[in-house]
């Protein structure tokens, strides 16, 4: 029997002081405290056998995979299906209370949060996500593998996997910054799931890490 472990793995902090949901916008990089996630993150899996690498083609996604890289000595791949969902609210602030979601010519945006109205489709990003996960597999098969992503897809592709309704709650995402989600493989098929939250020591020293926006 081969087992394989895929660790898909949250970006760590992102230096956003306008605090705007920035999505897929570029230019977006992560903080200090973001950098030092990362390390904690490679340095909580030292000890495996990671053979591949992949991530987001987003800066904070890449920058995340940067001390992966230099861990393991692997190439970092890049792999559009890890990408952040498509928003609509991209590029503004959506804070409960604030912002976007005040004004009367958006609240149409919000009018189905199952599929969801105001961005791309939860099944959609489930195809995507399980589609980079299963190549990941095959790729490291036999060993471990990392693939960089983003909070949404992540979240959207464990409750995919635990056939789970794909709408749900955004504030009960198990998915913290720099966290890591282990899907565990007995051959083709997935036997278990894991988490862990290597950076928590350092998410606590951040005001703004559990409501980061568009991560």
């Amino acid at each position: 029997m081969s087992r394989t472990v895929v660790h898909v793995l949250r970006h760590g902090e992102v230096y956003n002081p306008e605090k705007i949901l920035y999505g897929r916008l570029p230019g977006y990089r992560l903080s200090e405290l973001g950098v030092q996630m990362a390390k904690a993150a490679a340095e909580s899996l030292a000890d495996r056998d990671v053979t591949h690498l992949v991530a987001s083609p987003l800066e904070r996604a890449q920058q995340t995979a940067e001390p992966f890289a230099a861990q393991f000595k692997l190439e970092i791949e890049v792999d559009e299906r890890l990408i952040e969902s498509g928003n609509m609210f991209e590029g503004k602030r959506v804070a409960v209370g604030d912002g976007a979601l005040r004004q009367p010519r958006n609240w149409y945006l919000m009018r189905d949060p199952f599929t969801p109205s105001w961005g791309e489709p939860y099944a959609l990003v489930a195809q995507r996500m399980y589609g980079a996960l299963l190549a990941a597999r095959d790729a490291a098969e036999g060993h471990e593998a990392v693939l960089v992503s983003h909070q949404l897809p992540i979240w959207t592709l464990r409750r995919f996997v635990e056939r789970k309704r794909l709408w749900h709650d955004p504030r009960k995402r198990q998915c913290a910054l720099a966290s890591l989600t282990s899907f565990h493989f007995e051959d083709n098929r997935i036997a278990g799931i894991g988490y862990a939250e290597p950076a928590a020591h350092l998410i606590a020293l951040s005001p703004d890490a559990r409501t980061a926006k568009g991560a």
